[in-house]
């Protein structure tokens, strides 16, 4: 059984694109990463799936359940954190989650206790009193308030400074040691390159790529750096499946898509200093795939 899955899963607003035929296969435990710039289709996704918009094709299921007509039955399982969040401004923190916690038929006061400690948050206060890094980490706690099966999460880490993001995503992975599946959007690609095991990029509504981050990183693309003994050698040099080119004197640097034996025959007459093969970063697969598509 799939946490998520979707089958060309489509929503038009009129006649403007929302998204168009998402096919996704999330495994349950897995931590998926679902990247793309604003705009893109992340959040109108999310609100398919959770059945907050009703699409114009196709078909998704969550834990097994329609997410149509066994939406009511998939809320109990699954914890959504939106990208922006709105609150009643004079509850107090507690009053908040006391009341989100009714939902599910419990109190869940030490969870909410614990919680609470670990993002430093003061529960008597209002929320018109917080900060908007505090609202939102009210929000994650709202959204883990009940140990769900499914964790999803619109650009969870906006709003959070730079600690408590990473204090943020030690949490999420502890909660999936635990058996939580986790899916959550980002533009952030450093956070999905280091914390994701899969991968889906998302471009004008339509899915582009997805596979593991492994396999985008090892099966695409390589970052070579040659540095020459001449200028001559770093200008006369060109093979095919170059995808950009950076050239300093008698240093090149290449993207580069094709075989890695092809560049090292190419490169066996050469006059070399030093030869560097390295995975390329994570913006620059998303940039070469945008690029391409």
């Amino acid at each position: 059984m799939y946490a998520i899955e979707t089958d060309n899963l489509t929503k038009y607003y009129g006649k403007n694109r929302g998204i168009i035929d998402i096919n996704l296969k999330v495994n349950e435990g897995e931590i998926f990463g679902f990247i793309g710039p604003n705009g893109a289709g992340k959040s109108t996704t999310i609100r398919t799936l959770l059945n907050f918009i009703h699409p114009t094709s196709g078909s998704a299921s969550i834990l097994g359940k329609d997410c149509f007509t066994s939406s009511k039955e998939i809320k109990y399982d699954v914890g959504y954190l939106p990208s922006e969040t709105n609150y009643y401004d004079f509850m107090t923190v507690r009053e908040l989650l006391n009341y989100s916690a009714k939902f599910y038929g419990r109190r869940f006061k030490g969870r909410i206790r614990k919680l609470a400690d670990f993002f430093e948050l003061d529960l008597k206060r209002k929320m018109f009193q917080l900060s908007l890094g505090n609202k939102k980490k009210v929000a994650v706690v709202q959204s883990m308030l009940h140990g769900p099966a499914l964790l999803i999460m619109d650009e969870p880490t906006s709003s959070l400074d730079p600690l408590m993001q990473h204090q943020l995503f030690d949490l999420l992975k502890e909660e999936n040691q635990k058996g939580t599946t986790i899916f959550f959007s980002s533009h952030v690609l450093s956070q999905v390159q280091e914390f994701c095991q899969k991968v889906a990029i998302i471009k004008d509504g339509q899915i582009i790529h997805a596979g593991s981050i492994e396999e985008l990183r090892e099966n695409q693309l390589k970052r070579i750096k040659i540095k020459f003994n001449s200028p001559e050698e770093a200008s006369d040099f060109d093979i095919e499946g170059i995808i950009e080119t950076r050239k300093n004197e008698n240093n090149l640097e290449i993207l580069y898509s094709g075989q890695v034996q092809d560049l090292i025959d190419q490169l066996a007459g050469k006059d070399l200093n030093n030869l560097l093969i390295e995975d390329p970063s994570l913006e620059e697969i998303f940039m070469h795939y945008y690029e391409k598509g």
